[in-house]
């Protein structure tokens, strides 16, 4: 499946019990951060176990760009020789990251505070997302951003040639955000400072540390306070990628909805910032549980067992959850129409402004197979059918969004029809054996 070709639509037939062991990718967001990280260091970074999906190969392409050396040594390991914080040469091409908002966001900071000019571009679904929220505080470095209306790609930016460190509170729980900031800092002299009012997703911080920049975290009155002391030299490192939380979701789901089913995940990366779907499941009543508890490259790690759950119970998930699962909410809705009673997700307006308004894709594909959602900008609710009530039988738009295109194929696992998308061609970007992984737990997957 290829997320910039000929749209291919996928139906997912009723499954018989998925069994087995689902050896899911890396994790996208460590791989992303270790490709940059990798390239702003001096020397040779290994990584193992690196997501091979579209979105992360862009930012691999990019890095070489930049004129960091890149090699592909074959089943997910990887070398990057970094050329230093500073030491990024201009792109004699157009930077495409395909359908990346992570690294597009990502690679606009670490470029920022270099004195280059680059033009970034995008599939059409990254090419209509906002990124005047990442332009904005690389601005205050003394960055120049040209692009389309409402600050859409395609966009060209002219690094700041004498930087300027800057405090910066991030207005929207956002760690892209966070992020691009961070990497701007890197190459500013001084201390840049990034607040959240909200805590998200810490592996820049972690990755940062570990790479030997001089990185503090503190809770202040403001909310959580990140200060990053400029122009480190990045000393090379060994990352083994953890498996991917938002690509176990999957899997994990599919199991929960799915009669007779009894499924082993095993090395999901569980960082605290990342894990908030699966403490809500076992909120609602799920059966899943976490076995062989450990921590792998800084991260705790854990392999989940999820079994068909036949009593699961709607609940509100806590609003202050939300940064710790945000693109987990698709597939969330999902097993709430399976459950029983209403799910009420609160505070999740970044869902709007994903790869698609995932409130509203999800709100339509839900009620094409008979599924009742109420929604509003900030907040929308699913009304549980019961284990074994959810109609489908309809087709969702995908919205060239990886995540809506694989909830729906869960959907279809465990409802009374099949459901379809009309193109499953964007799951690539991020779970590129999503197809045959799931087929082999016992899924039922065609391509129309």
């Amino acid at each position: 499946m290829s997320g910039h070709g000929t749209p291919i639509p996928m139906t997912s037939h009723r499954a018989a019990p998925l069994s087995g062991v689902a050896e899911v990718p890396g994790d996208k967001s460590i791989s992303h951060r270790s490709l940059i990280l990798g390239a702003m260091a001096i020397g040779e970074t290994k990584i193992s176990g690196l997501l091979e999906g579209d979105d992360v190969l862009d930012t691999a392409k990019a890095m070489q760009a930049f004129g960091a050396e890149v090699v592909n040594h074959g089943g997910g390991n990887w070398s990057v020789f970094g050329v230093g914080v500073g030491g990024f040469a201009e792109p004699d091409q157009v930077i495409d990251c395909g359908n990346s908002g992570t690294g597009v966001r990502l690679i606009m900071g670490c470029m920022a505070t270099s004195p280059i000019t680059v033009t970034f571009t995008g599939d059409a679904s990254l090419n209509g997302r906002p990124m005047a929220r990442v332009t904005d505080p690389l601005a205050l470095f003394g960055a120049k951003t040209v692009g389309r209306k409402g600050g859409r790609l395609p966009m060209t930016i002219v690094g700041a040639a004498e930087p300027t460190p800057v405090r910066y509170v991030v207005p929207v729980p956002s760690a892209q955000v966070k992020s691009a900031v961070l990497l701007a800092g890197l190459n500013a002299p001084g201390q840049t400072v990034v607040i959240e009012k909200e805590a998200t997703r810490d592996h820049s911080e972690r990755m940062l540390a570990g790479f030997g920049a001089e990185i503090t975290v503190a809770d202040t009155e403001e909310g959580r306070e990140i200060t990053l002391t400029g122009q480190p030299e990045l000393k090379p490192q060994v990352i083994a990628v953890p498996r991917d939380p938002s690509s176990a979701a999957f899997p994990v789901c599919a199991a929960l909805i799915t009669p007779g089913s009894d499924v082993l995940v095993p090395g999901i990366g569980l960082n605290p910032t990342r894990a908030g779907l699966f403490y809500t499941l076992q909120d609602m009543g799920a059966d899943l549980t976490f076995e062989n508890m450990r921590e792998e490259g800084g991260e705790p790690v854990a392999d989940l067992r999820a079994k068909y759950s036949s009593a699961m119970k709607g609940i509100a998930v806590p609003p202050d959850r939300a940064a710790s699962m945000i693109d987990e909410y698709p597939v969330l809705s999902v097993v709430a129409s399976f459950a029983t009673g209403k799910t009420m997700m609160a505070g999740v307006k970044e869902l709007r402004v994903k790869e698609s308004d995932r409130i509203d894709a999800m709100a339509r594909g839900l009620r094409a197979n008979g599924v009742t959602v109420e929604e509003g900008e900030d907040w929308w609710s699913v009304e549980g059918l019961g284990p074994d009530d959810v109609p489908g039988g309809g087709t969702c738009e995908s919205f060239l969004d990886h995540r809506i295109a694989m909830s729906f194929m869960v959907m279809g696992m465990g409802a009374q029809n099949p459901v379809t998308v009309d193109d499953g061609s964007p799951i690539t970007t991020s779970f590129p054996i999503f197809e045959p992984l799931m087929t082999g737990l016992g899924a039922k997957l065609s391509q129309d």
